[in-house]
Order: C-alpha cells, then structure tokens, then sequence
C-alpha cells in the first residue's frame, strides 16, 4: 500500500527534485523524510476537506475529478478526516490527494515545503511551510511596557495590534520605561517613517489632490530626508526672524513710550 501511495506523491512533486527525492524515498522507505512530506499533504488536504464538507457542490467537483460518485464520496470523506499518514489507503489518495494536489516541492537544505492546490477547486491554492529559527517567547511583559499601558492617557488608545507589536521588541538584559514604549509607539504611527506612504502622497500631489493643512503628517509635502531637513531649517530660520522682528517692534513702542 505504501508504494502505491508514494508513486502517487512522488508524481505530484514538480520535475526539478523529483529525481533526488525518488532516490531518498527509495534508499529509506517511508523514512524520516518521506513521513514529513506525506504528513504535510495530508494536513493541508485534510483542512480543506473539513472547511468544505458541508458543501455540496464542492463535494460534487471533487466526486468528478475522482471518477467516484457523490454518495461514496461522502462517506469517504469521514474516513479521511481520520486518516494518518500509516493507515492512508490508495483508495484515500485517489478520491482527495490525487485531484486537490497539483504539485509539490521541498528545498532539502531548509526543508521549506511549498504546495499548489488544484485552484478550481481551492481559492487560497498556494501554501508554504518553513522550518525557521525564532527567538523564544519572553516569559514577562517587562516593566516599562505595564506602566505604558496602564495609564490611558499615555499610551493613546494602544490598538491590538501596536500592543502586540510593542510586546514583540526585545532588549538583550536592558528594561526600557513607559517613555521608550511612548516614543515607539509614536515612531510606529507617524507615516513619515514608511516610505510607501510618502510615495503615496507624492504620487497624490502629482495627480493634483490637494493635502489641507494641519492633515496627517504635513511632513509628507517633502518626499526625501534631506528636503525635510531643508524646510525644518527654513521654518526655523522664519520663527527666529518674527521672534526678532517682534521683540524689535517691542522695543520701539517703549522707547516711544517714555518721556
């Protein structure tokens, strides 16, 4: 039974490993690498047929594309739903593997699956599967970060999102306080930080739209670092000459003023 289940897989695997992984599966049957890959079709195949089998026309295309009918599908389908990888009958591949499963491809040095559903029948047809390296999970939420969010006022209305963004950062030993997690939070939020939304508001400008003063980041009016810094200097060179030209008229009137 194993055989013919592995000829059937090894006929889904696309052309360019099929020749390397044929030999693997071969020289150790139904080895370490030959479960890791029935097991993932199985899973991917196996969460579509639950999310679809209460449709009936779903079930249908899948009966024609197996050559079985409606009625031995369903019932079928049970039994695939329980199915694990040892006691996967040929009669189970031909009715889900064979039509829902396109094609399949694993890189050997990462082992990183991807898997191409046959997209008449599944909308999502494209999935991949990476094995990655992660930093493990920090067990507490540090200090600073429950000050941040215990005073509303501070943090802004934190949205899920942002909160789960600010809980993802780490530190290496150090203990931030609520005012690191204010600034990060405000650098997150301010679009002059992202390009694409820069971008975005040049190509808005060059289409004609208008940005009324006082809107999102008025900073956006200038596409590249250096044009910010250049107008920060000018509005500060303006602001010390009204200051200038205030205190000097502040002046005038005084001594007018005395006798």
């Amino acid at each position: 039974m194993f055989k013919e289940v592995r000829e059937l897989i090894l006929r889904k695997c696309t052309a360019g490993n099929e020749k390397q992984i044929r030999v693997i599966f071969e020289k150790q049957p139904f080895g370490e690498l030959e479960r890791l890959v029935t097991q993932k079709l199985l899973d991917v195949v196996r969460r579509v047929a639950k999310d679809e089998l209460e449709s009936e026309t779903w079930l249908h295309s899948v009966a024609r594309l197996s050559g079985r009918s409606y009625e031995a599908l369903r019932v079928s389908i049970l039994e695939f739903l329980d199915a694990d990888a040892f006691n996967l009958s040929v009669e189970n591949c031909v009715s889900f593997l064979e039509p829902l499963i396109e094609s399949w491809d694993i890189d050997l040095a990462t082992f990183g699956m991807e898997i191409v559903l046959n997209r008449r029948l599944i909308p999502g047809y494209a999935k991949k599967f990476e094995f990655v390296e992660r930093e493990s999970a920090q067990s507490e939420e540090e200090p600073g970060l429950k000050e941040f969010l215990r005073h509303l006022s501070v943090n802004g209305g934190a949205t899920e999102e942002e909160i789960e963004f600010l809980k993802r950062l780490r530190f290496n030993g150090k203990h931030p306080t609520s005012l690191y997690y204010y600034r990060e939070l405000q650098n997150l939020r301010d679009p002059l930080h992202f390009r694409a939304l820069t971008t975005q508001t040049l190509r808005k400008k060059i289409l004609g739209h208008s940005q009324p003063e006082g809107s999102v980041a008025p900073m956006h009016k200038y596409l590249e670092a250096d044009g910010i810094e250049k107008q920060l200097q000018l509005n500060g060179r303006k602001r010390a000459i009204r200051r200038w030209a205030g205190s000097r008229g502040n002046r005038a009137k005084k001594q007018k003023g005395k006798p």
